[in-house]
């Protein structure tokens, strides 16, 4: 990348043509964007690799070159694992909190004190209520409600015990957890205590730390994210397949553009539900406009998206980029992701930047908090404000570009998806794992960052993959990238492997399915478990032909994400970004060795893409080695006296 602040080649960049006619737009009027500044400011190198400790005041100490220990006498391996640590346990809390906000809705719902308040899918209620222990048996729904927010809330709270969706994962998996003494208690319980772990004097041995961080990791992975996966559901729908199109073009010039960005559904669906009140739509009319237009950005693109069909307008990278289309009314965003870059962009055109969480409050913004009590209230007069500012456009300029894409493939919808409603299973997956013909799968998921080339990594990584006849399952902004480069759709089969083209023909899906947004990497933790429990490849999912990727991560919560991966047997390759514990090289061999030999996962930092597809091709090959599956075997035409025998 290129170390001049005017760049004219922005495939520098980003390889997505819409960001290159946005940014030539910023340059032109200069207004700064994470792309240009990015190009300015050089990242710390001692604080990137975990070379400088601040937890106490007799520093920060930077201990790289000739020194192997802090003032306190904390070396490089203690220092770097309590770092990641303190990491996981941010991008933990923030998963998790957003799993207590979905039970605290499903609460006051049950309470009667959410106006209009209603469940979306009552199947899934009494399902939850069995995960956690609740008979629903001649209850009705509102009861039922009632006493699944109280247990979901309890497991945050709970301080001695075993979550309650620990027993979701295999037998094994959760024999080993007990014996290793990672088996998580309560979700705040392990948050506080990482940070305790980490206080300076505390723990300051780094398998102990590291235990710990696999330890807080699996009450989110197990616990916060899975809740919040489920509550949500429960709340707005489980997601089944939908079409929609993605990427800058599916804003309009002619209809109000409201633009949702962040992570809680509850915002979307509100402001969703207020554009399409008649009120709203003769009052956009009334000023010129032909409708309103909802769009999404990041993780909230994904939760509407998959349950409402709502286009996303880019991944978290394009958050700017919207606004200098100067055709949104209103960027209305709640929590994790935003960047308050886009207040000053903001400023640069007639855009309302609207912040909506109490926990988040961003530079200027106009801050109208959606109460969980009345969120309809606050929405409506979101909305209104968004119309009222259309009048106000001046130069529009929206990229002719957008694809079409196919999401929603919960693990409810793939059941249903390979078996049909009678006979909902994995049964398919399996064998067509163990036959060879879908050579593993692969979870490609995570962030945007501006450190990388947008969109190169993950889009060269998902086509590499599934030309390998790898499965691949997207969430979070990796699923949108995807769907930005038509890597969602049926056709994305001209890059799929022969035989993993043949079986999704038969079977009728893309080779790339969309999971969800980021919290719901819990889905990926389920289907794994169910795989296992279908039978066919061993009794855990350490050593199933199966890897994640996280291919232009940037944030605490990938971090999080992947360490309850690991913890949970699976193998993980961070790329396109460096290791942030490289300082040490004891810890990151041990995330790799240490990590495997312990918990059956890995977590390896693998900058080139290309590099971390061999990786992930050897990794899936190996297991399938272990499972004396790696001999293509020949299709058996089974007759009725043998499938009666099955």
């Amino acid at each position: 990348m290129s170390d001049d602040k005017t760049v004219t080649d922005f495939s520098e960049v980003s390889i997505d043509p819409t960001a290159a006619e946005m940014l030539q737009i910023a340059e032109e009027r200069g207004i700064e964007t994470v792309f240009s500044r990015v190009r300015e400011i050089k990242p710390c190198s001692t604080g990137a690799t975990s070379g400088c400790c601040k937890v106490c005041a007799m520093g920060p100490c930077r201990v790289i070159g000739k020194y192997e220990r802090g003032v306190c006498g904390a070396t490089r391996e203690t220092i770097a694992a309590r770092n990641f640590l303190r990491q996981v346990a941010a991008g933990a809390a923030a998963h998790s909190d957003h799993g207590r906000d979905a039970a605290l809705a499903l609460k006051a719902i049950a309470v009667g004190e959410i106006e209009e308040g209603t469940i979306a899918d009552e199947i899934k209620l009494v399902r939850v209520a069995g995960y956690l222990g609740i008979d629903p048996t001649g209850k009705d729904v509102m009861t039922l409600v009632g006493e699944v927010a109280d247990a979901a809330l309890a497991q945050f709270g709970q301080q001695a015990g075993e979550l309650a969706y620990v027993a979701r994962a295999p037998k094994k998996r959760q024999e080993l957890w007990r014996s290793c003494g990672v088996m998580p208690r309560g979700v705040d319980r392990e948050i506080v205590e990482s940070m305790h772990r980490t206080h300076v004097g505390t723990d300051q041995n780094y398998h102990s730390l590291l235990d710990g961080a696999i330890k807080c990791a699996l009450s989110d992975g197990w616990g916060g994210s899975m809740l919040a996966t489920d509550l949500q559901d429960i709340l707005y729908g489980t997601p089944k397949a939908i079409r929609s199109s993605a990427n800058l073009g599916v804003l309009s010039e002619s209809k109000v553009n409201v633009v949702v960005h962040g992570h809680e559904p509850l915002l979307a669906s509100m402001i969703i539900d207020a554009t399409r009140e008649p009120v709203m739509t003769e009052l956009a009319k009334s000023l010129g406009a032909d409708g309103i237009n909802v769009v999404g950005l990041c993780c909230t693109a994904n939760e509407s998206l998959m349950r409402q069909g709502i286009a996303p307008a880019g991944n978290m990278l394009h958050q700017e980029l919207a606004v200098l289309t100067g055709a949104v009314e209103a960027m209305v965003v709640d929590v994790q992701c935003i960047f308050q870059g886009l207040d000053d962009v903001s400023s640069h055109f007639h855009t309302m930047f609207v912040t909506t969480s109490p926990k988040a409050v961003i530079g200027n913004s106009l801050h109208i908090v959606v109460d969980e009590h009345r969120p309809r209230e606050a929405a409506r007069e979101i909305v209104r404000r968004a119309i009222e500012n259309f009048p106000n456009r001046k130069d529009v300029h929206i990229p002719n570009v957008s694809e079409p894409l196919i999401a929603g493939f919960s693990h409810e919808y793939i059941r249903y998806m390979l078996g049909g409603k009678m006979r909902a299973s994995l049964n398919p997956l399996n064998e067509n794992i163990v036959n060879g013909r879908i050579r593993g799968v692969a979870a490609v998921v995570g962030c945007s960052n501006a450190r990388s080339v947008q969109d190169f990594a993950v889009v060269n990584i998902v086509r590499e993959l599934i030309a390998n006849n790898v499965l691949v399952v997207a969430t979070g902004c990796a699923a949108i990238t995807s769907g930005k480069h038509g890597l969602l759709t049926p056709e994305t089969m001209e890059y799929a492997g022969e035989t993993l083209r043949e079986v999704c023909e038969t079977v009728g899906i893309p080779p790339v399915l969309h999971v969800g947004s980021c919290v719901d990497n819990s889905r990926i933790l389920t289907i794994l478990a169910d795989v296992v429990a279908t039978g066919g490849l061993g009794d855990d999912i350490a050593g199933l032909p199966a890897v994640a990727l996280s291919p232009e991560w940037f944030s605490e919560k990938a971090l999080d994400i992947a360490t309850y991966v690991v913890g949970s047997g699976a193998h993980v390759i961070f790329s396109g970004v460096g290791s942030p514990v490289a300082n040490s090289p004891i810890v990151e061999e041990y995330m790799i060795s240490g990590w495997t030999e312990r918990y059956g996962g890995s977590l390896r930092f693998i900058k080139e893409p290309q590099d971390a597809v061999v990786a992930a091709l050897d990794l899936i090959d190996n297991a399938r080695k272990a499972l004396k599956i790696d001999v293509p075997q020949e299709r058996v035409l089974f007759d009725m006296d043998m499938r009666r025998e099955l």
